[in-house]
């Protein structure tokens, strides 16, 4: 007796792509037209694939038509714009071509609204870093980034700022004692409301997640993060802290959302490839729309992501406080790697990513870091709309790492940081401060989107990396 099953060959045939519905299609006929000929199957398929919509709610044939449907959303390729957004420039002799091909291409996404490009901005994915990148109703996963919420804080004290010889095994001690840095945790971490939040038992992702945002607390990341002690200088007597010019005692961190931030980065990032599907040369800048379920689910998983990375800060701040014996007399903060609801200058609603961008709008305060051996800036936004309110998240790279590692070498890291009279415990040879660019270049450059309230002057440094620096300079 012939049998009726159909083969997969003959489901392709009549239109059926590779993939799962061709399992949903020989198991619902399987199960609800076992006695029906092969031909009457073929041909009631053959309806079900050129009009999945119809069948959504059938009883037998609705999970075929769903997958019929998101298989054809998935393949539908979102078209570019034809032209681009005009968008501004800040210090274009200093960026490199890779980043403004990146930032051309984000112009032209059909959710894009408006960007700026900022003077410490080189390549990354997607969006480049130091881009702005405001969207309609839309979120870019990696136009966040991958380390969301990264930040800068800094604590400034009533302490002589004073980096001789003998308080130098002092310094470095507090920051042995009281910075964690890549796999390194705290033995006791310490408690913080963040890790209470419900998104850790709403959001399917962070439930998984929970028990390695408490081990990680108060610690910092690899890469270019940091904590630091050095000489802060109040310039503007008119500050919002009330401080006196003069010489302050400082710490200074750099850290994000740690491992919590990543995995929710990767899975919303991938979820967002999946449904929105782009030009290849656009892949990384796939958004979730905001009226959807996905959209809200990473929108307050981002936010607690930046919540967490505040925290890790705040502890890291605590415990050198504590070690200090002092309350200080200010802390200055400010994310970049988020994204924000602001609006622009009509009042509409608009998303700005901030990837590797400071938030520069009137009268906001954050911090734009130099390199080990050079100063960074304590600045006042001026809410330029041109930048997007916005300003460099730092001095930015001119040298990737792979090519820091082959160039440098580490004799002549150590005679820089000799001659810079600066100390530092860990780091390796890519973060050297000769792969940054000249942070006195992009500061000039962004003079109509910050003014400097005070600068801040790195001694003791420690990072997470080659711990052979730490023998160099102990």
């Amino acid at each position: 007796m012939a049998t009726t099953k159909l083969t997969g060959k003959e489901l392709k045939q009549i239109g059926y792509p590779e993939g799962r519905a061709i399992g949903e299609a020989q198991k619902a006929m399987e199960a609800g037209y076992k006695g029906k000929s092969k031909k009457f199957k073929l041909e009631l398929l053959e309806k079900v694939v050129q009009n999945p919509a119809l069948y959504l709610k059938h009883d037998q044939l609705g999970s075929i038509a769903k997958c019929l449907i998101i298989k054809e959303e998935a393949e539908t390729v979102e078209q570019l714009n034809t032209k681009r957004i005009p968008y501004n420039t800040y210090g274009a002799e200093g960026i490199e071509p890779g980043a403004v091909n990146q930032m051309e291409i984000a112009m032209k996404l059909p959710v894009t609204h408006s960007g700026a490009l900022m003077a410490d901005a080189h390549q990354g994915y997607g969006l480049p870093i130091g881009g702005v990148l405001a969207t309609k109703n839309a979120v870019i996963p990696y136009g966040v980034g991958v380390d969301i919420g990264c930040r800068m804080c800094m604590t400034l004290y009533d302490m002589p700022a004073v980096f001789e010889y003998e308080s130098l095994s002092y310094y470095k001690k507090l920051l042995n004692d009281n910075s964690k840095f890549g796999n390194a945790v705290f033995k006791r971490p310490k408690g913080h409301d963040v890790l209470d939040r419900a998104e850790f038992g709403e959001i399917n992702i962070l439930k998984s997640l929970k028990d390695r945002a408490y081990a990680q607390i108060g610690t910092s990341g690899g890469g270019n993060h940091f904590v630091e002690f050095g000489v802060a200088e109040i310039v503007d007597a008119e500050n919002e802290y009330g401080l006196p010019r003069g010489k302050y005692l400082a710490v200074l961190s750099h850290s994000g959302s740690r491992g919590l931030g990543a995995n929710i980065a990767r899975h919303y990032t991938k979820l967002a490839m999946d449904k929105c599907r782009l030009p290849a040369e656009a892949k990384h800048l796939a958004w979730l729309d905001l009226d959807t379920e996905d959209g809200q689910e990473y929108w307050l998983a981002m936010n607690l992501a930046g919540d967490y990375a505040s925290a890790c800060h705040h502890q890291i701040h605590e415990r050198m406080a504590i070690s200090l014996g002092e309350q200080p007399l200010a802390m200055i903060e400010n994310h970049h790697n988020f994204a924000w609801k602001e609006q622009d200058a009509e009042g509409n609603e608009i998303i700005v990513h901030r990837k590797g961008a400071t938030p520069a709008g009137k009268g906001v305060m954050g911090i734009i870091p130099g390199s080990m051996t050079s100063p960074g800036f304590i600045v006042r936004g001026k809410g330029e709309h041109a930048a997007i309110n916005s300003a460099s998240h730092g001095a930015g790279r001119v040298m990737s790492r792979r090519k820091a590692k082959e160039m440098i070498t580490r004799d002549e890291v150590k005679s820089h940081l000799e001659h810079a009279g600066v100390h530092v415990i860990g780091s390796g040879v890519d973060e050297a401060p000769m792969v940054y660019k000249d942070i006195h270049q992009v500061m000039a450059a962004q003079q109509d989107l910050v003014e400097v309230v005070g600068t801040f002057t790195p001694k003791v440094v420690r990072m997470c990396g080659d711990e052979r620096f730490a023998k160099v300079d102990s």
